[in-house]
């Protein structure tokens, strides 16, 4: 349960994410971040806080190099991939690998890795993951052509998650990548 939101503004990724622990109906505020900065890459994961202390402590990410998409799935998720195997938390069935879902965010661009390690890339600019994923969208799309900052956008989302799911909880955490020219 979580909700992860991310923005591309002015050529610069931003994600912010909640901080809820869930499982069945327990619920434990978290004090370890859903979304961090990691050299050129911002990210922000659901599925699992073990899969995102991997990709957070244990995760080499090359440096993002030609065309980005193509670098994000190949090299990119061939990391991930890595790390997720090496850390023991990546899954397989039926010879199918499995992983878990995140938000990444990189030289102006935004993606979305699901847990089949598709990489994805909405045209809105703006994308969310999680169990509020829909409700956080829908504050997203409405706060597009509002002139508002982009933590302030991403607030708005957060805080639509909170009040119609049960699990997703403040306090949220924010990132962004570095300037990239």
């Amino acid at each position: 349960m979580t909700a992860i939101v991310g923005l591309v503004h002015r050529r610069r990724v931003h994600l912010a994410g909640d901080s809820a622990g869930v499982a069945g109906y327990q619920l434990t505020v978290r004090v370890d971040a859903k979304v961090f900065r990691s050299g050129p890459y911002v990210m922000g994961f659901t599925s699992s806080f073990r899969m995102g202390q991997l990709l957070r402590h244990s995760l080499t990410a090359p440096q993002p190099e030609g065309d980005l998409e193509q670098f994000m799935c190949t090299r990119f998720v061939d990391a991930v991939r890595t790390c997720l195997k090496d850390g023991g938390w990546a899954r397989k069935d039926a010879e199918q690998e499995e992983g878990g879902t995140f938000l990444v965010g990189v030289h102006g661009r935004l993606f979305t890795l699901d847990s089949d390690y598709q990489v994805a890339e909405s045209a809105d600019g703006y994308d969310a993951a999680g169990c509020g994923d829909q409700l956080a969208l829908g504050a997203l799309h409405a706060t597009a052509a509002l002139g508002m900052k982009p933590r302030q956008r991403l607030t708005a989302a957060l805080t639509a998650a909170v009040h119609h799911s049960a699990g997703v909880r403040g306090p949220f955490t924010y990132a962004t990548t570095p300037r990239h020219s």
